[in-house]
């Protein structure tokens, strides 16, 4: 999600890293000292969904901190040894270029990467625009549920397979989070189907799979990297596109300023709402992912005036 020049001096700065990461790699056990099978996540959904099917049987570090967002992570040395000493990690690859690095030099035959359990979609900019260099993959894959579902099943098999001794508490557990996730797709498809408007004006593109999965209509102040200043052009362009679809409400998200959602807003007339992306939980936030995704329906179901 990083321009190339960023992507270039990432590497580089974990280059150092990673060489210190790999002396360990080969003298500690994938289990913690309660002999829990230790896994190592990418950032915050994955971490949830991981932790949720590990249960007792799993000890789950997540990389990325809270408040904070997780695309252009760096990693500690501490954390390069997690990486390079752990059982499995589970990651988005493409999402976090230094985590990325990191796996292909210390872990590749332990990484899981959820991409490869659905196909990505393209990532829109607004109206058919797409961020530079191309149409790049959308990595908000587990907005909908039903894929996130998915992902969870696979993590199951996945701790299954190198941690026999606790395959039937992985089914289990990955089993009942799947009967939730669809729970919860079903409370959207419910609560999304009678609405007045069907277009939400974001300040990120990161609700394209919400957005495909319940017939709606993503318009994005800027593309898939969220610290992305708009051009004047694309603010101009949205801002049309907000009048013409009558848009009451303009989204922001909560690891990123308001500011250009802000004066969006000022410009058509309408009010500012937070759609959480669910890239990470705020800082001493005390919500989870069906919490968050919860409060993005009822948000989502006042702005489109849904009944």
């Amino acid at each position: 999600m990083l321009s190339r020049s960023l992507q270039r001096a990432a590497v580089v700065g974990v280059a150092a890293l990673l060489a210190l990461g790999t002396l360990t790699a080969c003298s500690d056990s994938p289990a913690d000292s309660s002999g829990r099978f230790s896994v190592v996540t990418g950032f915050y959904p994955l971490q949830f969904v991981t932790e949720k099917v590990g249960g007792p049987d799993a000890h789950v570090v997540n990389l990325a901190q809270p408040g904070a967002e997780p695309h252009d992570m760096e990693l500690s040395p501490a954390q390069v040894a997690q990486v390079a000493n752990a059982g499995l990690i589970v990651y988005l690859k493409g999402f976090q270029p230094q985590l990325d690095e990191a796996v292909a030099q210390n872990a590749a035959d332990r990484a899981f990467d959820v991409a490869t359990v659905n196909p990505l979609i393209g990532g829109p900019n607004h109206e058919g625009a797409t961020e530079e260099g191309g149409n790049a993959p959308d990595p908000h894959v587990w907005l909908d549920p039903t894929r996130l579902a998915a992902i969870a099943g696979s993590v199951s098999h996945k701790l299954a397979e190198l941690d026999p001794a606790h395959a039937a508490g992985y089914a289990e557990r990955g089993g009942a989070l799947v009967a939730e996730l669809n729970k919860l797709d079903a409370e959207f498809t419910a609560g999304l189907a009678n609405c007045q408007r069907h277009e939400i004006v974001t300040s990120h593109a990161a609700f394209g799979y919400l957005a495909d999965r319940y017939k709606l209509k993503q318009i994005a102040l800027s593309g898939l990297t969220p610290e992305t200043e708009p051009t004047p052009q694309q603010v101009a362009a949205v801002a049309a596109e907000a009048r013409k679809y009558g848009a009451t409400t303009i989204f922001f998200e909560t690891l990123v300023s308001p500011k250009v959602a802000e004066t969006l807003a000022e410009q058509v007339g309408a009010k500012t709402a937070v759609l959480d992306p669910l890239e990470g939980l705020a800082e001493g936030g005390t919500g989870d992912y069906f919490s968050v995704m919860r409060a993005n329906l009822a948000t989502l179901r006042t702005a489109l005036g849904c009944s």
